[in-house]
């Protein structure tokens, strides 16, 4: 009998989560969508399908689940129409329905199926507080240009909200460099690695700050951003004088990890208040 269970999908933030429940004595379930392999070592996950949904939520029921937590990076997977069960199918035209409005639709209208089952849907933070630190600086310092920057590619993923696109934006000397669109944060930076040196008007100006916070509409109990010492190495590597991101609104995978990374390249991390 477990009270929580992890919907998992890509990455090391169900990992996170499993360890930070087991430190507290508190067993949980690991549900891991078929296709999206989450990065686990001892634990041996419940793998489900979308079309058969509704045989997961009733398997989750029955094993005492009373509490659900989404993590992980997924993608939409191409469902097999000859896979659904019974029970799923009655879901799926709500599922489309969401899906043709986007992902955050999508997600909020999972959340929506999840309750209906009477399961308390919660965020990463609510398992792992620790995990997303409120606000403050962690390594460096930013100068005035990189924090009129920051507030700039903030008001930037703020008007992304209306588009459904990423979370992320990258500005220097005020002008934006990159969005975070589908193919994710690896892909922007290395965009901006690639082109930066030749967009920035003052080649002796303010590098530029990647900033990250969640879409202002979005339920911050699912999709919620994530930062890790990659990140750090991507946006070194991109040539920018540091990482901002909305304070109490995003994910660090691992903090240690990425202050050290951030002073080795000389870069500064910035929990900002909105």
């Amino acid at each position: 009998m477990s009270g929580t269970a992890i919907i998992a999908g890509h990455g090391g933030l169900p990992a996170r989560l499993v360890a930070a429940l087991a430190e507290r004595g508190e067993p949980c379930l690991v549900a891991e969508l078929e296709g999206f392999p989450a990065d686990f070592t001892g634990v041996a996950p419940i793998r489900f399908r979308l079309e058969r949904l509704a045989l997961l939520l009733d398997d989750l029921a029955a094993r005492g689940v009373t509490r659900v937590a989404f993590a992980g990076a997924i993608r939409r997977p191409r469902l097999d129409p000859e896979m659904f069960d019974p029970k799923t199918a009655t879901l799926v035209p709500r599922l489309l329905a969401a899906i043709g409005q986007g992902d955050d639709r999508a997600l909020r209208e999972v959340i929506a199926i999840f309750e209906d089952w009477g399961f308390e849907v919660v965020g990463a933070e609510t398992l792992a507080p620790d995990l997303v630190p409120g606000p403050g600086l962690l390594a460096g310092a930013p100068g005035e240009a990189d924090r009129r920057d920051a507030g700039r590619a903030a008001e930037i993923v703020a008007g992304l909200d209306a588009f459904d696109l990423g979370q992320g934006a990258v500005v220097a000397q005020g002008l934006c460099l990159a969005v975070e669109t589908l193919p994710g944060t690896d892909a922007m930076l290395d965009f901006v690695a690639r082109h930066a040196p030749g967009l920035r008007p003052d080649p002796k100006g303010a590098k530029g700050v990647f900033y990250k916070a969640p879409k202002p509409g979005q339920d911050r109990r699912i999709d919620l951003p994530t930062l890790g010492p990659s990140t750090v190495r991507a946006a070194a590597g991109a040539g920018l004088a540091g990482i901002a991101w909305e304070a109490s609104g995003v994910i660090l995978l691992d903090r240690a990890a990425m202050v050290d990374a951030a002073a080795a390249a000389g870069l500064f991390l910035w929990a900002r208040e909105r």
